[in-house]
């Protein structure tokens, strides 16, 4: 059985990812991409669907656990009742044949360990051809291949590979596993101990770069490298998480493939990253958020995968059991052929941020930025699914409709400030006529509210963006008025729902409930920053810290019920609103400081 959410480690190389457990298994390994087929899914069910597991043999305790100072290796410190060892777990960012290395150091007494290999290629499904060549284990299943050395001795056991060996004080004893196609030459083996200090010197070095300094510097730092850990390095991509179907709702059916790059995220990362010192990773992401959309404007999608894909096609694993029974285990996204105007806001307003911070630019994309606007002048009046991706039918979402009026706003300060080119007095009124059609068909005036979509008394956490992008100051009554009804009824437990999953039929056409959503929990602390409730605002950052695992990590949600993550882990959208939050109160610290 897997482990709660919490009890996982994220390890990765900047082109995939594996999680690793608090128990030395690991039990999600998607190789040579975020969004290949995994060689291990146990996550998604059970042992017999691929897990490598090193640990004390007949162990079933407790562990504690580290990041390395400032980098990605893992160190899980195992102590059954003869002694104690260290087991290190890295993935070398070297850009190809990629591998999970594995060292166990031991630290006190002699311990027996075993090893339990039962890869899986196929998300479980693909029983590998297992050989021995040149003193290596080799598996090789269609176009996969993996390859195993170690200076233990090994055995197969009914379909997997095991090994049972002691370790004594100092010892160390590696383990590197390396992915390449079947169809090529085995590649040639790294010496691990050498590729731990390369490793270790590659992330201390990104680190170093950070520029933040404020409080919390050590859970900043941490959501960035997460950041860089869910990057595809040869494009920029972020991913928003490494895994696919991990539930929203234990049990239940809101289970998404996360792999994949959403446009939603383009803004508040952009930010992040160029506010933290990352300008490289920054402009790394525009470009690929440029190359993605490049092409016609009505075809913009709201994702893509890594390296810019247009075709997510969802289906379902139906021999995978699901986490704790959430069924059905997807891959790939429906989503992709959703219609969501905020992307052209995103987008938008990711390019101009980029270009006010000094990022180098081409003309042409100014060229493109016209293009979308030709589009959504002729579109924003549409209805749309929204934000949240909803499955039920489109609406006139309010966040939609402001995320158009970022868009001409952002365009008119483009010609304003800048001195770039266009109908600057056309594009000021289609966004003075966006803002007066959200003021008056998205907000109640009975509750001193905006709401989810036009005539709806549904409330939304997404309306807690309106003073973040600059829609109304937070000193207009109606920014404090919607604070105060979210407060009232998408809090729990002090932390915000993106809206009511109480009732049924639902408003996004699903059964079943969902957690607290993370980042819109750090968007309520921003809210609380700009309407002066300071100490509010503290207090509720420092609960959300208090969310993180023990190395410092967030998924999407949070069950307030149970106690418990859940939803795709690690989530990028719950870590850059993290970085930013940090950032907005460090800010108005120095403002209060001053006078």
């Amino acid at each position: 059985m897997p482990l709660p959410i919490e009890d996982y480690a994220v390890i990765g190389d900047t082109q995939t990812a594996a999680l690793v457990g608090r128990d030395g298994s690991i039990d999600w390994l998607c190789f040579p991409r975020f969004d290949s087929g995994s060689c291990f899914a146990g996550l998604l069910g059970d042992d017999r669907n691929g897990h490598w597991r090193i640990a004390p043999k007949g162990w079933d305790g407790t562990a504690s656990r580290r990041y390395r100072d400032e980098t990605v290796i893992l160190e899980t410190v195992l102590e059954p009742p003869d002694g104690a060892v260290r087991l290190i777990d890295f993935m070398p960012p070297r850009g190809r044949d990629p591998d999970v290395v594995r060292i166990v150091q031991g630290i006190r007494g002699r311990v027996k360990m075993r090893m339990d290999l039962r890869i899986r290629f196929d998300y479980g499904h693909r029983v590998p051809w297992v050989r021995r060549v040149d003193g290596t284990l080799q598996a090789i299943g269609g176009p996969d291949a993996l390859v195993l050395r170690t200076p233990v001795e090994y055995e197969g056991r009914n379909f997997s590979t095991i090994a049972e060996f002691e370790v004594g004080e100092n010892d160390q004893i590696p383990f590197v596993l390396t992915w390449y196609h079947s169809y090529h030459q085995m590649p040639e083996p790294i010496e691990p101990f050498r590729a731990l200090a390369d490793t270790e010197s590659y992330w201390r070095e990104w680190a170093e770069r950070c520029t933040y300094t404020g409080r919390w510097r050590e859970q900043v730092l941490r959501s960035l490298l997460t950041l860089k850990t869910l990057t595809y390095a040869p494009t920029g991509g972020i991913v928003a998480a490494p895994t696919t179907s991990l539930p929203e709702d234990m049990g239940g059916e809101r289970n998404w493939d996360y792999r994949y790059c959403w446009l939603r995220d383009a803004t508040m990362t952009l930010t992040g990253l160029m506010r933290s010192g990352y300008d490289e990773e920054a402009s790394a992401w525009r470009e690929w958020l440029l190359r993605a959309c490049a092409g016609d404007p009505p075809r913009v999608q709201i994702m893509y995968g890594p390296r810019g894909e247009a075709r997510l096609p969802e289906s379902t694993l139906d021999w995978l059991a699901g986490y704790e029974g959430s069924r059905p285990v997807r891959i790939g996204n429906a989503a992709v052929e959703q219609f969501q105007l905020d992307v052209y806001g995103e987008l938008m307003d990711t390019l101009h941020q980029a270009r006010t911070a000094g990022l180098p630019a081409d003309r042409s994309i100014w060229s493109l930025q016209r293009s979308l606007l030709d589009f959504l002048e002729s579109n924003w009046q549409r209805k749309d699914e929204g934000l949240w991706e909803v499955r039920g039918p489109r609406r006139h979402f309010t966040h939609s409709k402001v995320l158009c009026w970022v868009a001409f706003d952002r365009a008119v300060a483009a010609v304003e400030q800048l001195g770039l080119e266009g109908p600057v007095d056309r594009w000021r009124a289609i966004r003075d006529e966006i803002h007066a059609e959200v003021c008056e068909r998205g907000f109640d005036p009975a509750r001193n509210t905006f709401t989810q979509s036009y005539g709806s008394t549904e409330l939304d956490a997404s309306c807690l963006l309106i003073p973040l992008t600059g829609f109304l100051p937070a000193s207009d009554p109606r920014v404090a008025g919607t604070v105060e009804a979210i407060e009232a009824e998408l809090c729990e437990d002090g932390l915000v729902h993106r809206y009511s999953t109480s009732d049924a039929p639902n408003i996004d056409g699903l059964p079943g409930r969902e957690g607290a959503f993370v980042a819109c929990s750090f968007w309520l602390v921003d809210n609380y920053v700009l309407l002066g409730r300071h100490e509010e605002a503290r207090a509720l950052f420092e609960r959300l810290l208090g969310l993180c695992n023990d190395v410092g990590l967030l998924s999407e949600e949070f069950d307030t019920k149970t106690g418990r993550q859940v939803g795709n882990f690690p989530q990028a959208f719950s870590h850059v609103p993290l970085v930013n939050s940090a950032m907005l109160l460090d800010a108005a610290a120095q403002v209060e400081r001053l006078g």
